[in-house]
């Protein structure tokens, strides 16, 4: 930078210099001084400029590195409330899926109570009913069952006594009594039976 140069100019013009006896003050040659002070202000503006720039630039970098750090800092700060959020809604979601999983268990178990109930309650029905059933019907069977024996077994009775009589009326014609065997002899009913 030339002002600089020249204000190292006027040092040593400064240092330079006579001295006065007695007065500690130097003697310095005009003239050399305006003129070093002239080029000052010639250089002096632009100097000024440039270095107004340099501030200028010197601001707008500092500015700017403080709107992005602000930046920064404020998607950094999103970005954690995000995630903090994203967990308390984790954590909400996961307590609420627990919940929800531990009612669904709750109810299928008593759905399954119920069922098991309600089964419980039909076998019981049935089994009464067949119960009742048999002991309607297999005595109804039963006794008619019997009477249907009792009747072929009379039946048989009659027949075998018919024949067997019929067989004595034969022999009893031909004279062939002795001959007959004993198993045709003649059925005699008691009074009961014909009744």
């Amino acid at each position: 930078m030339k002002v600089l140069q020249l204000l190292e100019e006027l040092e040593e013009i400064a240092e330079n210099s006579s001295k006065v006896p007695l007065t500690g003050k130097s003697l310095v040659d005009t003239e050399d001084i305006l003129e070093i002070i002239k080029e000052i202000r010639i250089e002096l503006p632009e100097e000024l400029q440039r270095a107004q720039w340099i501030n200028d630039e010197r601001n707008r970098l500092i500015s700017e590195a403080e709107n992005e750090r602000s930046i920064m800092l404020a998607d950094a700060r999103a970005q954690a409330d995000a995630m903090i959020d994203r967990d308390d809604i984790t954590n909400r979601a996961r307590v609420k899926a627990e919940e929800i999983i531990s009612n669904a268990d709750l109810q299928s178990r008593n759905l399954k109570m119920r069922t098991y109930e309600y089964l419980d309650n039909v076998m019981n029905s049935m089994l009464e009913r067949v119960e009742y059933a048999g002991r309607v019907y297999m005595n109804e069977m039963y006794d008619n069952l019997r009477k249907s024996f009792d009747q072929i077994t009379e039946t048989l009775t009659d027949n075998k006594s018919e024949i067997n009589n019929l067989a004595y009326q034969e022999s009893v014609k031909g004279r062939t009594r002795d001959t007959l065997d004993e198993n045709f002899l003649p059925i005699e009913r008691d009074e009961d039976d014909e009744e």
